[in-house]
């Protein structure tokens, strides 16, 4: 039961930054700009947090600022495939290249590599957190229980506000959108940003609230485990983030087994969330179908006003 216990309170740690930056790619996406640099975003949202923290000492700050500077180094990406309509999926992997490279550089001239610092610690929410096996799933960081409700705020952003129909517009059918008075470009350019900004909380996350410590390429790939959860979910947010969940669980549990004795080959551990992900995506492959939540219609391709028919 103790076993258990520890397992079910660690779920979120794992799960919460494949829940935000799946949702950051949702909202990048339902505009109709195929986002493939959540892994680079997240370093630079990592990288960022720990410098702030270490400069301030004031979580909030850091992880605001971890947003924003994911949102600044996206305005490149959306320069390119917005504006400049440069292929969408060559953008993102240059992104990814980009930010590896460059908060690789900056953490270690500034020398923030392994050093340790103090955050936000874990919020109790009692009575619950009394409860028996489950009771450490109501102790997590305020992050953790912030998450549910910022899936709540983007679906009704996405569904029933007006903002959020003609965002979703851009992204079905760019045409229409734009021969009913629908700035087209300056939507997708705020849906590269505002995604981004949710991909590099996820990166803060894992650096700052998580780790609380920095280390060159510490995202390890959760970027890509992001990428294709999107798919998994057919571009739904409350599926993204059950995915999330289940992707936390397998995590999860691994250091739990090495905690209870139970040796696994490294290589193994290592391998396993990209085994699932491949599992989950070839079972979308040979299950898919369309619906509400399928792929938006002009996913990755780039609008010129000149070309509406």
């Amino acid at each position: 039961m103790e076993l258990m216990g520890h397992w079910i309170s660690s779920i979120p740690d794992f799960a919460v930054p494949y829940a935000l930056a799946a949702l950051g790619l949702i909202l990048t996406e339902r505009a109709g700009v195929l986002s493939l640099g959540a892994e680079g975003l997240m370093l630079v949202g990592a990288l960022v947090a720990i410098g702030m923290q270490l400069t301030f000492g004031s979580t909030l700050v850091s992880l605001t600022l971890s947003m924003l500077a994911a949102s600044l180094v996206s305005v490149l990406f959306a320069i390119m495939v917005v504006w400049l309509r440069v292929h969408q999926v060559i953008a993102g992997l240059v992104l990814v290249f980009f930010c590896q490279g460059l908060s690789s550089l900056l953490g270690t001239l500034l020398g923030w590599t392994s050093v340790p610092v103090t955050a936000q610690g874990p919020v109790a929410l009692w009575p619950l957190s009394e409860l028996p096996v489950i009771g450490g799933l109501f102790v997590q960081n305020p992050v953790a229980f912030l998450t549910p409700f910022i899936f709540l705020a983007a679906v009704w952003f996405l569904n029933r506000s007006g903002t959020g129909l003609k965002w979703r517009a851009v992204g079905e059918n760019p045409q229409a959108a734009d021969a009913a008075g629908i700035p087209v470009s300056a939507y997708r350019f705020v849906a590269v940003l505002a995604g981004a900004a949710l991909v590099g909380l996820a990166g803060a996350y894992i650096s700052l609230l998580s780790t609380k410590l920095w280390i060159a390429g510490m995202t390890g790939g959760r970027g890509w485990i992001a990428v294709g959860l999107v798919i998994f979910a057919r571009w739904s947010p409350w599926k993204a983030l059950a995915g999330a969940v289940l992707f936390g669980c397998v995590e999860a549990l691994i250091p739990q087994l090495a905690a209870a004795g139970i040796r696994l080959p490294q290589y193994f551990v290592l391998m396993t969330p990209y085994a699932i992900t491949l599992g989950v995506m070839v079972w979308v492959a040979l299950g898919r179908r369309q619906g509400s939540d399928a792929q938006p219609g002009a996913l990755g391709e780039p609008y010129v006003r000149e070309e509406r028919r």
